[in-house]
């Protein structure tokens, strides 16, 4: 055998062997990630936040993503249209032959008075961003209790008027929580129509005060909940898991009614 011939054998035998060693050394990356994925744990979801997600979905569910919608509320035209994470909230009022609309878009606030746009102060901005805010927040219920900023807690279970309820207690982070972070809430859910029917809060701005809400006049406009509120007062301090109880024995005054009229599907 020549010489070439022998050095050309050797060269492809040492070649085979370390493709053969490389290929022992080297774990199949399929098999690792298919090992991983196998044993994944599922994720696991607290009883509060179960409710909460059961209770969007009774009232609107992934409708509430995409929708555009208008409302009068106490004599105001108020808008929201949502586009995933993007909203744009409006609210329109005349008085004096003098338009005022206020836009808050993405957390921005604009205001136009006959189409021409107004400076405002921040106190100002702060306080007409709240306003809309809160107006649009209840009249979506339970849309935004996902929010990151929301601490959901579950109390217990409870009977009001014979029905049985899941109560949930809901906080907010300081930290995107808005002007009002510290305001603490009660939602009793129903448990077979997994919508809310009493929510109850305290505030403590102004020395603080105690509201709780009845839901009536419960409809479906093209798939989402709409419903008004029967506003009532109690003592500041009282505890609101003692709300329903007080409700019951006609111990609460009534303030006010919460009512969302002329409801429009803009989207249709």
């Amino acid at each position: 055998m020549k010489t070439t011939q022998l050095f050309l054998i050797i060269t492809l035998f040492i070649g085979l062997m370390a493709c053969e060693t490389k290929e022992k050394s080297t774990p199949k990356t399929t098999t690792t990630v298919s090992e991983t994925t196998q044993k994944e744990t599922p994720k696991t979801v607290d009883k509060a936040t179960q409710i909460i997600q059961e209770t969007i979905k009774a009232h609107g569910g992934n409708l509430y993503d995409q929708a555009n919608y208008s409302f009068v509320f106490r004599g105001k035209k108020y808008r929201f249209r949502n586009d995933g994470n993007s909203y744009t909230y409006e609210v329109e009022s005349t008085k004096d032959d003098e338009t005022t609309r206020d836009i808050l878009a993405n957390g921005k606030f604009s205001r136009f008075i006959n189409t021409k746009k107004i400076e405002l102060s921040e106190k100002k901005i702060t306080s007409a961003t709240g306003a809309i805010n809160s107006v649009i927040y209840f009249a979506t219920l339970p849309h935004k209790l996902n929010d990151a900023a929301v601490h959901k807690k579950f109390v217990e279970e409870t009977i009001i008027k014979n029905q049985k309820y899941d109560v949930l207690e809901i906080t907010f982070s300081e930290e995107s929580g808005g002007e009002d972070f510290d305001d603490e809430y009660y939602y009793w859910i129903n448990q077979k129509t997994k919508k809310i029917d009493y929510l109850a809060y305290n505030y403590q701005v102004n020395g603080g005060g105690v509201r709780f809400r009845s839901a009536y006049n419960t409809r479906v406009v093209y798939g989402i909940t709409f419903q008004d509120y029967i506003n009532y007062k109690a003592e500041v301090g009282t505890p609101l898991k003692e709300l329903p109880a007080l409700y019951e024995k006609g111990k609460l005054k009534e303030l006010s009614k919460i009512e969302t009229e002329n409801v429009l599907n803009l989207k249709k």
